[in-house]
């Protein structure tokens, strides 16, 4: 009878949760900041229980460093001016693979999550359940 040789198996690489920003969404956190005019400011996004549907996405201001746990997007806009984007740990489980983008249309313009967590959202589009 033969013995079957073991064969190492391959290590597991373990993939970071993360996000995807798009180059429009890159511009307008870059004309955002440069209107607010407060240096080292960044851009916080994240997701907090609420809303109508149970979460909601969270877009605001960030002075000063990230808090220790957050995750950080250092990116570069077309003109080259730095733009950082943050995302605390606890929100990346609800937004890992998701893409931030900046869609200007005829009726509306502003941020917007294609997020593949998302089951369904309400009809004001701020919030979703997963």
């Amino acid at each position: 009878m033969m013995m079957a040789e073991s064969v190492p198996a391959e290590p597991v690489q373990k993939k970071e949760p993360g996000i995807t920003i798009t180059p429009g969404a890159v511009e307008a956190i870059r004309r955002q900041i440069a209107k607010r005019g407060v240096e080292g400011t960044a851009l916080r996004v994240g997701v907090r229980g609420g809303g109508c549907s149970g979460f909601s996405y969270v877009i605001e201001f960030h002075d000063g460093p990230p808090h220790a746990r957050d995750r950080v997007y250092d990116l570069v806009s077309a003109d080259g001016t730095p733009v950082r984007v943050v995302v605390d740990r606890k929100s990346l489980v609800y937004l890992d693979g998701a893409v931030f983008d900046y869609e200007k249309t005829l009726l509306q313009e502003g941020f917007k999550f294609a997020n593949p967590h998302e089951k369904a959202s309400c009809g004001c589009g701020h919030s979703f359940t997963t």
